[in-house]
């Protein structure tokens, strides 16, 4: 166990982040980066093409093409629920990577149905290709992990919503037992492996203060335990740059890290290693961020990434044509 979640459970008391017994971690951003995927946002020409009106499939069942996509075919919109409503290449704030002049700001006020506010928490979603950069999903015998630097801006920016506001996930392949009742007399079941796709990460929730004695705060929640229920990791006190990692290991785990700044990450800065829904992970398909919001004409809290990265073990051919 790192000394991180130790730190945790010490400060926590009762409220423990679960850990996976025994499980053997990779540090995100360890091997070699996978260049064909991710973006560094320093190309001053990155745009964005939205193709409106944006997917809601999860709310109205509604597919709608053609789908967003970036310039670069580096990114694309989510047909589940949409992409955000402004996405757009930014200066670097203060404080970023050193070297830094692009990173991406994406923020959100319509997450739901296009057209229609439903008053409730909707999201959106970024997704970075993957598949099509490398002809197919990442094995975890490769042991795949991703990195994203995050800037969360100044608590009177934030939207004034407690609840999630930010997420930064996998879409992870699997197979599982799936049960089907016989017909007939005799009755019984039978059972037969299906292929199965699941997507851990985690949530950056705002906890609104009171503007007296509780201060504004944020706190990260992790998706998910064995049983898929998302458990709280560490407390955010102060905005700023955080560096954000998953990695993917061949006994099927999915192990979170964080840390303050953009450093890159260490031991250290393991909170969780778990196996989500109880499922063991076999290939890394993709990675994506969610924008939350209120959807009721409110903006989202405005989020800023910059270099999202995909890291590899060993030495990783791209098969992909697509050079930008």
């Amino acid at each position: 166990m790192s000394a991180w979640p130790l730190r945790l459970m010490a400060l926590a008391g009762t409220c423990l982040i679960p850990l996976v017994a025994h499980a053997q971690f990779v540090i995100p951003g360890t091997g070699q980066k996978v260049t064909a995927v991710g973006d560094d946002f320093e190309d001053p020409e990155w745009s964005y093409i939205f193709n409106l009106p944006k997917s809601s499939e999860e709310n109205d069942e509604q597919r709608r093409f053609p789908s967003g996509q970036s310039s670069n075919g580096r990114w694309f919109e989510g047909l589940k629920r949409g992409q955000p409503d402004v996405i757009k290449r930014v200066p670097t704030p203060e404080g970023g990577l050193a070297g830094s002049e692009g990173a991406l700001l994406m923020v959100s006020r319509q997450t739901g149905i296009p057209g229609r506010y439903s008053h409730q928490m909707q999201q959106d979603d970024f997704i970075v290709n993957v598949r099509s950069r490398v002809r197919g999903a990442i094995p975890v015998s490769r042991s795949p992990s991703v990195v994203v630097r995050v800037y969360l801006p100044p608590w009177e920016e934030w939207e004034e919503r407690t609840g999630p506001s930010f997420g930064f996930r996998a879409a992870c392949l699997t197979h599982k037992n799936e049960k089907k009742k016989r017909s007939g007399f005799f009755g019984g079941t039978t059972s037969k492996r299906v292929s199965e796709t699941y997507w851990p990460g985690m949530f950056i929730q705002f906890n609104r203060g009171d503007g007296d004695e509780r201060p504004d705060s944020a706190v990260l929640i992790v998706r998910g335990g064995s049983r898929g229920h998302d458990f709280r990791g560490p407390k955010i006190e102060e905005t700023g740059w955080w560096t954000l990692g998953m990695s993917f290991t061949p006994n099927g785990a999915v192990h979170y890290f964080a840390r303050p700044g953009v450093e890159d990450l260490t031991a250290s800065d393991h909170i969780s290693s778990q196996y989500p829904y109880s499922y063991r992970c076999e290939h890394l398909d993709t990675f994506f961020f969610n924008v939350c919001s209120g959807d009721n004409g409110h903006w989202s809290t405005p989020w800023i990434i910059d270099n999202a990265e995909l890291y590899i073990s060993g030495s990783y051919a791209t098969r992909s044509t697509r050079t930008r």
